[in-house]
């Protein structure tokens, strides 16, 4: 707890959703006073997502071992793999490697955590300008309330305001995000044959206009939820502007319509549920923190790009960010060399790799195949892979086990993405 002569103002999160609201939480809990700006007006409120969740998290994060059963959650052990070319593998777990949540409750409750712990939370107020000058940083919102404080947390998602209007991140090129369809669907209407495995199509392709020579730059999923199904597709979104035709419901719907004829899910397919939406897929920003302000979560591209998985790293940068503002209570401004050291230490080489593996595998249609089918001959390689997904080993050392099992992998990979650069 740190202790204050007289009371400071307080730090500003915006947007609260995994990320806004572990920033929050960490910042109350260390004494600092803080205000977290939602622009819903209620919660709970939704967000499209897969939801899907590594079991790290709760190694990393470990309250939420006792806050999850408050909502609802379905442990996985399971994954199913399948490539464009058919290559499939299953991989199992002697453990829960995975759950799945839904977001309408997963962000409502770690508000609450957020709450319980001394955070002010301040709803229906939507950040439409941002300024900051050597003293502090300027927030208005679009009914013209105006907020100032020495630091600024945004977590305010793939299309942050403030990082635009703070020359940022004047937008990203779209190579650098996915276009993800989905739908979140009750089971009483649409259910997964197999609720017990997570289900995973790389290189997916629809209705494209694809010539053989590449992978389609996509994935396809089902996550299975204890009440509710998620099914979607994803694309990268230049990829899918020049190549894919069909709207993107209509796209929903043939796959599910193909996943039945499979016999993997039963039911139909829902529009009210469908929610198409925007992920970053290129990689952390270069400068995700500048004078007073750090971006956390989508806002700083924090998501990685080989899994399209989030929400366990916006929480992680989001503790940084606000490790980094406490570290730096005397000078906020400070707290930005040190957030961007801190997450380049613990997740910026995951990051960065999982761009490189997404491009390497994206370039050839025989790759994702060869990889699905390798998980089957490489059990050892697998095993690696399991102890990071469930917290057991670190990225670092998961890293540098498999490259010594596999020294020429990461220099083929990076030589593939500087003749995708060309």
């Amino acid at each position: 707890m740190i202790a204050f002569s007289s009371p400071p103002s307080p730090i500003l999160v915006v947007g609260g959703g995994p990320a806004g609201a572990t920033a929050a939480r960490t910042l109350a809990a260390a004494g600092l006073p803080v205000r977290l700006l939602e622009r819903a007006r209620t919660y709970p409120r939704n967000k499209p997502c897969g939801g899907g969740i590594s079991m790290r998290a709760i190694v990393r994060f470990p309250y939420l071992a006792s806050a999850l059963p408050r909502i609802t959650t379905h442990e996985l052990r399971r994954l199913y793999l399948e490539g464009a070319d058919g290559t499939s593998t299953v991989i199992e777990s002697d453990e829960p490697a995975a759950f799945t949540i839904r977001r309408v409750e997963f962000d409502a409750l770690l508000v609450s955590l957020a709450a319980e712990a001394g955070a002010e939370i301040v709803t229906g107020v939507e950040i439409v300008q941002a300024a900051q000058d050597d003293r502090e940083v300027t927030l208005v919102a679009r009914d013209g309330q105006t907020f100032r404080a020495p630091l600024v947390i945004a977590a305010d998602g793939v299309h942050s305001v403030i990082a635009r209007r703070l020359g940022l991140n004047p937008g990203w090129p779209a190579t650098s995000v996915a276009l993800d369809m989905m739908e979140e669907t009750p089971r009483d209407r649409l259910r997964d044959i197999d609720p017990s495995a997570l289900w995973v199509s790389y290189g997916y392709k629809a209705d494209t206009a694809d010539n053989g020579t590449r992978n389609a730059e996509g994935y396809a999923y089902i996550f299975p939820k204890r009440d509710h199904v998620n099914i979607g597709i994803g694309y990268v979104l230049d990829y899918f502007r020049r190549r894919v035709d069909a709207p993107p419901y209509d796209l929903q719907h043939a796959f599910v319509g193909d996943l039945r004829r499979r016999g993997i899910v039963a039911g139909e397919s829902s529009r009210a549920h469908f929610t198409p939406f925007i992920i970053p897929i290129g990689g952390p920003l270069r400068r995700p923190a500048g004078g007073r302000v750090l971006l956390t979560g989508d806002a700083g591209g924090f998501v990685n790009a080989f899994t399209a998985e989030g929400i366990y790293y916006a929480m992680v940068s989001a503790d940084l960010a606000a490790k980094a503002a406490i570290a730096s209570a005397s000078n906020p401004r400070a707290a930005a060399a040190r957030y961007r050291r801190a997450c380049d230490h613990e997740i910026g080489s995951e990051l960065r790799d999982s761009v490189l593996i997404q491009r390497y595998l994206f370039a050839n249609p025989r790759r994702i195949g060869r990889a699905i089918g390798g998980a089957n001959r490489e059990r050892a390689l697998t095993r690696l892979a399991l102890d990071l997904v469930v917290g057991r080993r670190s990225y670092r050392d998961v890293r540098r086990r498999m490259l010594a099992r596999s020294p020429g992998l990461l220099a083929r990979m990076v030589m593939q993405m500087l003749a995708t650069n060309e």
